[in-house]
């Protein structure tokens, strides 16, 4: 926002910008949204999670306020026929297929379980993930759920042993896969962990330490390889925000929203702003060139596979 604002603003009108916290609860989000409404605001970047995305978009849609979430991923997000909302990265589906192919051309005669938070995010990420395992010809050797905010997966992991599970599929966030992942390896299963972009924090190999060594999972592809992102690299590197897939997504979720407002030609018309975004034009974006389709999805998202190796992220060749 300070590049938008350096620049002149948004047809000449500064940005300004104001933070609601949602705390990661479905609750506490909606009466986020409803602060936002109280203050006018007409254009949001967020939530972060689909679980607290969905309840706030129902608040903010009534409302007239258009939402552009950086990270919430789930299908039922946009499966609504809301007008206002948005994304800048893919689906649940997608990634979850992209992940899939990969086990179905490589890990075709590995025993695969496939376990879930339980929330919106994680479940349809497992679920999708199973399907499309399941269409290819694998059938997993356990099917299960662990509750957010759990500490002990003996029994779990017990069960996945017993199974003699070798590649086990995460549908959840990082603090509950950590903790699997170590509590499978402290168990002396030699079981591979996969999952989303839920595993991509720093966090997940903090908690999961040694024992996350390998864990592949997917993401948006990597963003700062685009020459396009060079000036969103600069800027966020100048604030000591790291330039990866969350941060980067968020840049362009702004950069959508001052690309709506140009076209719609109204700083406070979200809704011939969210008409211009639905026009199917290109916008160039830190993240590459965006196209939305009539839902709010991004017409061509792309995923790729990453893997946990030594504390770091790296492509997976």
């Amino acid at each position: 926002m300070e590049v938008i604002n350096k620049a002149g603003g948004i047809k000449g009108e500064k940005v300004v910008l104001k933070f609601a916290d949602d705390a990661g609860e479905p609750k506490q989000g909606v009466s986020a949204a409803n602060q936002i409404v109280g203050d006018g605001i007409k254009f949001v970047v967020g939530p972060v999670t689909t679980g607290v995305a969905v309840p706030v978009s129902d608040v903010l849609s009534e409302n007239g306020v258009l939402m552009v979430t950086p990270t919430a991923t789930g299908p039922d997000l946009t499966a609504r026929g809301l007008e206002n909302v948005f994304r800048t990265c893919g689906r649940d589906g997608q990634q979850a297929e992209v992940m899939a192919d990969y086990v179905l051309k490589n890990m075709k005669d590995k025993k695969v379980a496939v376990i879930h938070d339980k929330g919106a995010y994680g479940k349809g990420l497992a679920d999708a993930f199973k399907a499309a395992i399941n269409k290819g010809g694998i059938t997993e050797v356990h099917y299960d759920s662990v509750t957010p905010g759990d500490k002990d997966f003996s029994a779990l992991v017990t069960k996945l042993k017993s199974a003699g599970a070798e590649v086990v599929y995460f549908g959840g966030y990082h603090a509950e896969g950590g903790l699997l992942s170590r509590q499978l390896h402290d168990a002396g299963m030699q079981a591979l962990v996969l999952g989303g972009e839920g595993l991509s924090n720093t966090e997940y190999w903090a908690i999961g330490g040694t024992n996350a060594q390998g864990t592949l999972f997917t993401n948006a592809k990597d963003a700062t390889k685009n020459p396009a992102a060079k000036d969103a690299i600069q800027a966020l590197k100048a604030k000591n925000i790291p330039a990866e897939a969350f941060t980067m997504n968020a840049y362009a979720a702004v950069e959508v929203i001052k690309a709506g407002i140009e076209r719609a030609g109204s700083t406070d018309d979200s809704a011939a702003v969210a008409k211009a975004l639905h026009d199917g034009k290109p916008i160039e974006t830190a993240i590459g060139t965006l196209t939305y389709s009539e839902t709010g999805d991004l017409s061509s998202p792309s995923f790729d596979i990453f893997k946990w190796d030594d504390g770091k992220i790296v492509g997976l060749e």
